[in-house]
């Protein structure tokens, strides 16, 4: 009988991370939905995937604390058993704003959330999953952004910057345990129908943008998710330090 996979998808309650849980539970996985603060969107989540057979719970966590962290991880090996899949997804986005108009407060909680928790999962994922640590193995995908390459100037050039701390990581983290068992790789998504716009203060600016974009749309979370998926998956198996950047040929 082949060991169930488990999976970790922090800020899972919405968005990419709640279509990546679901089509996490689609492909076998037992599944934890990390959130911050929307209990009744998690567990609503975790009610419906159950209902469709999975094994799944939904753990309250900020994963910009360290001992939230630690405590997400010890919950999901008592009740799920080892990680073999994460995917860091919890971040935020603040108001549209100019650097000139930013405060070290701002910056610092843009940078707690987004890149310090990333750093934080990926070290209790690797300690569970390498070798070294009599792992079995496992994969980690980073949820960066097209921000990275972009830097989002005039709109959000601290969120663009974390996520260029995101590809730095994922570059590095790839090729430290790479003979450990343990691929790592990550996501650009570009203009994605969420409800992040709104929580930075534009809920239409796909549509002010998609002109811009090659592709003439914004994309669906679904379609985040398939890549996501199968970054997870044995037939990405001799990938890792990539990027899929999917933003419509922008």
């Amino acid at each position: 009988m082949l060991q169930e996979k488990v999976a970790i998808v922090t800020g899972s309650g919405r968005g990419i991370g709640a279509a990546t849980a679901r089509l996490l539970v689609g492909q076998g996985y037992a599944v934890c939905i990390n959130y911050r603060s929307n209990r009744k969107a998690a567990e609503s989540l975790r009610d419906e995937l159950e209902q469709r057979g999975g094994r799944v719970i939904a753990v309250e966590a900020d994963v910009s604390y360290e001992n939230q962290v630690v405590e997400l991880f010890n919950r999901v090996d008592h009740d799920l058993g080892r990680v073999s899949a994460l995917v860091n997804n919890a971040g935020i986005l603040l108001p549209q704003m100019r650097l000139d108009q930013m405060d070290a407060v701002r910056i610092n909680h843009l940078f707690s959330s987004n890149v310090t928790g990333y750093f934080l999962c990926c070290r209790e994922a690797v300690k569970r999953m390498s070798s070294l640590y009599g792992g079995a193995g496992g994969a980690i995908v980073n949820v960066s952004s097209v921000a990275s390459r972009t830097g989002s100037p005039g709109e959000y050039i601290d969120y663009a910057a974390t996520k260029g701390a995101i590809d730095s990581l994922t570059r590095g983290l790839s090729v430290e345990v790479a003979n450990e068992g343990v691929r790592v790789n990550a996501v650009r998504p570009g203009f994605i129908d969420t409800q992040m716009h709104a929580d930075g203060g534009e809920p239409n600016r796909i549509e002010r943008l998609r002109k811009a974009i090659p592709m003439q749309r914004g994309g669906r979370v679904e379609e985040i998710a398939e890549a996501i998926v199968w970054l997870l998956s044995d037939a990405a198996s001799y990938t890792t330090g990539s990027f899929i950047d999917l933003a419509g040929g922008k």
